[in-house]
C-alpha cells in the first residue's frame, strides 16, 4: 500500500478515539461516565502531541513511505519517563507533550483513570494497554519514581542482569505477549553497557466492524500510486448508511467497531489535494470542526485490504518537537529518577502493526524509552575528553610498530542507526 493510507491507519489509535452519536462523532458521546476536567485536558494534550508528532514523522520520512504510529503509545511511554524528569528537562518534556497547566498529579491520575476507561469501554472490542520498567540489576533508582509508575501506569517493574544475553529476550517476550504476537522485538542485542533502564509501553487493539464487509464482494482491483502508476490490491466493498463528510480538500468516512465506541476515520484527499499538504492541516481546531460535520448518509465504501508493519527511531522527531535536552547526556536532568543524576534518553523506538480486512482491524504498537548513564555515579573522573572538533587517528600494530592506517576527520559521518 502507498502512503495514502498512513492517515487512515493512524487515526483510530489517537487518544481521542472516535465515538459516534446519531449525527456526530463527538469524542465524549457514549461514555459510561463524564470525563473530569483533568481527563479532558489530558486527552486534548495527547491529541495535540499526536498531531504534531504525526506531522513531524511525515516530514522526516520519504514522501512515498507508509507510516503508521500510535501517539498514545509514545505519549504513555514518555509520560512514565516524565515522572523522572526535573528542571529544564521537565519543562522541555512538558512543552513537547503539550501538558500545559496540568499538574504532575493530574497527569498521572488522568492516565490511570483513562487506561481503565479505555480498556473496558466496549465488550466487543479488545483494547489492551500494558506498561513496564526494566532496570539494570545493581543500579538504584528513586523509589518514588518507581512507585508512581506502578500505581498510575500499572507498570511492571523488574530488575534484570543486562549483561546476560537473555535479558533482551525477557523484555521482548513481554512485548510479544502484550501485543498478541504482532510485535516480537523492541530491545536489540547486545544491550549497551551504559544502558540502565527501558521504559516500555505496549498497546493491542482488535475490533470487528459494526457492519462487516462481505468477503464475497472483495475483488482484485488496482491502487494508484503517487507517481500515477498502479499496483494490484484486494478491494473490499460495502453499501450502507454510514457516517460521511466531505469538503474541498477531502472526503471522509467513519467506520464503527463493535458497539460504536471505537471507529476508523478515513480521509481521502480530493484529486487536486496533495496528501502531505492535507496532513499539515491536522490540528485540534480543524479536527474538532471536521468531527462535528459527519452525518449519516447512504453510500458505498471501497477500501483495500491492508497489512503493514512500521518501525522508527523517534529521537530526531522528538528533538525537533522541543525535547532535545532530554537526549543530551551533559544537560539532561532526570534526578527524580535517580537523585545522583547522570541519566539521559539514548533512544526512543516505536514499532507498529496493523491489518485491515473484511472482519475488522487488528493493530499493535510498542514504544521503548532507553535510558543511559553518562558515567558511573560517584566515581571521580581523572579526565573528560570531548572529541567535538577535527581530529587525527592512527591504527597500528604494537609488536612491530607498523602503522596500518592514519586518518584525519574534519566532518564525521555515520550511516548506522
Amino acid at each position: 500500500m502507498t502512503k495514502m493510507f498512513k492517515l487512515t491507519l493512524l487515526l483510530f489509535l489517537l487518544v481521542g478515539l472516535i465515538q459516534c452519536s446519531e449525527h456526530s462523532t463527538a469524542p465524549t458521546s457514549g461514555l459510561p461516565r463524564n470525563l473530569t476536567t483533568a481527563e479532558n485536558n489530558l486527552i486534548n494534550s495527547n491529541n495535540k502531541f499526536g498531531f504534531k508528532l504525526f506531522r513531524e514523522v511525515i516530514e522526516q520520512e520519504n514522501a512515498d513511505t507508509n507510516v503508521f504510529i500510535s501517539p498514545l503509545s509514545v505519549a504513555m511511554a514518555l509520560g512514565m519517563t516524565y515522572n523522572g524528569a526535573n528542571g529544564t528537562t521537565e519543562e522541555a518534556m512538558r512543552a513537547t507533550l503539550e501538558f500545559g497547566n496540568l499538574t504532575i498529579q493530574e497527569i498521572n491520575e488522568s492516565y490511570q483513570s483513562l487506561i481503565e476507561l479505555l480498556i473496558n469501554l466496549d465488550p466487543k472490542v479488545i483494547f489492551q494497554i500494558a506498561n513496564s520498567i526494566w532496570y539494570r540489576q545493581g543500579k538504584v533508582f528513586e523509589q518514588d519514581f518507581l512507585n508512581i509508575n506502578q500505581t498510575y501506569f500499572n507498570a511492571t517493574v523488574r530488575g534484570l542482569n543486562f549483561n546476560n544475553p537473555n535479558a533482551a529476550d525477557t523484555m521482548n517476550e513481554w512485548v510479544d505477549e502484550n501485543t498478541n504476537g504482532k510485535i516480537t522485538e523492541i530491545v536489540g542485542k547486545p544491550i549497551n553497557p551504559l544502558t540502565v533502564m527501558f521504559l516500555i509501553n505496549a498497546i493491542y487493539f482488535k475490533g470487528t466492524w459494526t457492519y462487516e464487509f462481505d468477503p464475497e464482494q472483495t475483488q482484485d482491483d488496482w491502487f494508484t500510486l503517487p507517481n500515477g502508476s498502479q499496483i494490484p490490491c484486494r478491494m473490499m466493498t460495502m453499501g450502507d448508511e454510514l457516517y460521511y463528510f466531505q469538503n474541498d480538500d477531502f472526503e471522509a468516512i467513519d467506520l464503527l467497531y463493535g458497539d460504536g465506541k471505537f471507529s476508523m476515520t478515513i480521509f481521502l484527499p480530493q484529486r487536486q489535494t496533495y496528501i502531505d499538504s492535507l496532513i499539515t492541516e491536522f490540528n485540534q481546531e480543524n479536527w474538532d470542526n471536521w468531527m462535528s460535520n459527519f452525518t449519516k448518509q447512504f453510500g458505498i465504501i471501497e477500501l483495500p485490504k491492508v497489512k503493514l508493519e512500521y518501525g522508527k527511531c523517534l529521537n530526531d522527531v522528538l528533538k525537533s518537537l522541543g525535547m532535545e535536552i532530554a537526549f543530551n547526556r551533559y544537560q539532561a536532568d532526570f534526578t527524580k529518577m535517580r537523585k545522583s543524576g547522570g541519566l539521559w534518553i539514548s533512544k526512543v523506538k516505536h514499532k507498529t502493526f496493523v491489518e485491515v480486512n473484511e472482519e475488522g482491524t487488528e493493530a499493535a504498537a510498542v514504544t521503548s524509552v532507553e535510558m543511559m548513564e553518562s558515567c558511573i555515579p560517584g566515581t571521580p573522573l581523572d579526565f573528560q575528553m570531548r572529541v567535538d572538533r577535527p581530529f587525527i587517528f592512527v591504527i597500528r600494530e604494537h609488536n612491530s610498530q607498523t602503522i596500518l592506517f592514519m586518518g584525519k576527520i574534519v566532518e564525521p559521518s555515520w550511516d548506522g542507526e
